[in-house]
């Protein structure tokens, strides 16, 4: 839940300007590289783009012996739901069996700018 506001007042801090003449807000991959630079910026050991044998996890974080598994959708491409979804259904996060590992789905808005879904789970 912590994480899920962070992330929140995060996107909420980005002027509505920025978005002016452009289509970022529509694109996975511009939440996915705010995030990426968010905890790159604080140290952490971050992975974008993370290889598996079944497709590329959007974002991996390691931090105090823990792996975190994230993977992001935007809500008015595909069903809410999915990104936790897709983590379980491709076995994202088998490559770190053994390890504590957190799955995080991050679902975002368009038109809101910002997070409207957020799951997780720890295996």
């Amino acid at each position: 839940d912590k994480l899920e506001k962070i992330f929140h007042a995060f996107f909420a801090s980005i002027p509505h300007d920025w978005y002016r003449k452009n289509h970022l807000a529509g694109y996975e991959g511009y939440y996915a590289s705010v995030v990426y630079c968010y905890f790159a910026a604080l140290g952490l050991d971050v992975h974008p783009e993370e290889p598996t044998n079944k497709g590329c996890i959007d974002l991996v974080i390691r931090f105090q012996s823990r792996v975190y598994v994230i993977e992001f959708k935007v809500v008015e491409l595909t069903d809410s739901g999915k990104a936790l979804e897709q983590i379980k259904a491709k076995g994202y996060a088998q490559k770190f069996a053994g390890q504590e590992v957190y799955l995080i789905g991050v679902e975002f808005s368009s038109a809101d700018r910002n997070v409207v879904g957020f799951e997780w789970e720890a295996l």
